[in-house]
């Protein structure tokens, strides 16, 4: 099979790769992005209300100017503005196709897909983000089809009784979003208190309905099984069974350690983070790169779109001294 050859393949088309295929064409390099899901993939399946903290300039790319009719962006304009940068920049996005191996071979990178096809790479970068990979609790019946590690929104759930598992953002704002339409919520984290990364926006509003008895918390509380209806805790007290008809676990996202290991990256087991050079963002491997949220390995809250997009323009610039090129 002929393999067709680029400067730069990225892996993943998230904001961060797609900032780097960018980076990539101004520099006068091929570039070519490979996607497993549809392009922003992780951005489509957030909840469907959710709006932005960041203002529009922050999550710019491409020399694009990001305007919308409000300060704070919502879901469905950060998903249309990136659509627009990979158009107008004409960006050569494959989507729906997962990268499954990636070979040094012959002083570049062969890359293989799940249909088969084949492409090779003078330079990798690989952006892959941590949305795919949900924390688990490792408990029985967290596999149930009433049970979910995502939040998508609340209509669904009007005056049932769910639970939500966690005692961060991720968490607290579903938790909040849900009783406000109607829904019957039991916030379970097994802190004392809620985490004190909580936004500080956020955080009078979920103390005071928890204070009023309109979210019940459960603080303390450690999750042993989810069976329909049920979800059983061990707090103080001891075990107790918390009624809910639906459950979202929503304890955070890590780095998916083995596909990275697989493409040959060397990831430091406590941080879970590809070791790399933090001024290029190049691995162990020669051409090889990391880029956005995977950098930071566990510790996800360090590294957002607003600093992740950044990480293009270093890894092309090195890109370019190693080619003994000029951008």
């Amino acid at each position: 099979m002929t393999e067709h050859m680029v400067d730069v393949a990225v892996v993943g088309a998230g904001p961060a790769g797609l900032s780097c295929a960018i980076e990539a064409q101004k520099a006068g390099l091929s570039a070519a992005v490979f996607e497993q899901g549809s392009l922003l993939d992780a951005m489509r399946r957030f909840p469907t209300s959710l709006v932005w903290f960041s203002t529009p300039e922050l999550l710019e790319i491409g020399g694009v100017p990001f305007v919308t009719a409000t300060v704070r962006p919502t879901r469905v304009d950060v998903l249309n503005y990136y659509q627009k940068v990979t158009r107008l920049h004409n960006l050569d996005v494959r989507a729906h196709d997962a990268v499954q191996t990636i070979t040094p071979s012959g002083g570049a990178f062969s890359l293989r897909m799940a249909s088969g096809a084949a492409c090779r790479a003078a330079n990798v970068v690989v952006a892959t983000g941590y949305f795919d990979t949900p924390n688990r609790l490792d408990v029985p019946g967290e596999d149930l089809p009433h049970v979910s590690h995502y939040y998508d929104e609340p209509y669904r759930y009007f005056g049932d009784e769910v639970a939500v598992v966690g005692g961060r953002n991720s968490a607290v704002e579903a938790a909040l979003d849900l009783y406000r339409h109607g829904v019957r919520v039991t916030l379970i984290h097994r802190g004392a208190r809620l985490s004190d990364g909580v936004k500080y926006w956020i955080l009078p509003d979920i103390e005071n309905r928890i204070k009023a008895g309109e979210i019940t918390a459960a603080f303390g509380a450690t999750v042993r099984r989810i069976e329909p209806d049920v979800v059983t805790v061990t707090d103080a007290a001891g075990e107790r069974r918390i009624r809910a008809r639906f459950v979202f676990v929503l304890v955070g996202f890590r780095p998916d350690v083995d596909r990275m290991r697989a493409f040959g990256i060397d990831v430091d087991p406590d941080t879970l983070a590809p070791r790399h050079d933090p001024a290029t963002f190049e691995t162990g491997v020669p051409g090889l790169y990391v880029a956005g949220s995977v950098v930071a390995g566990r510790f996800n809250n360090r590294i957002f779109v607003e600093n992740g997009r950044l990480h293009g323009g270093a890894i092309v610039r090195a890109i370019m001294a190693r080619s003994g090129k000029t951008p």
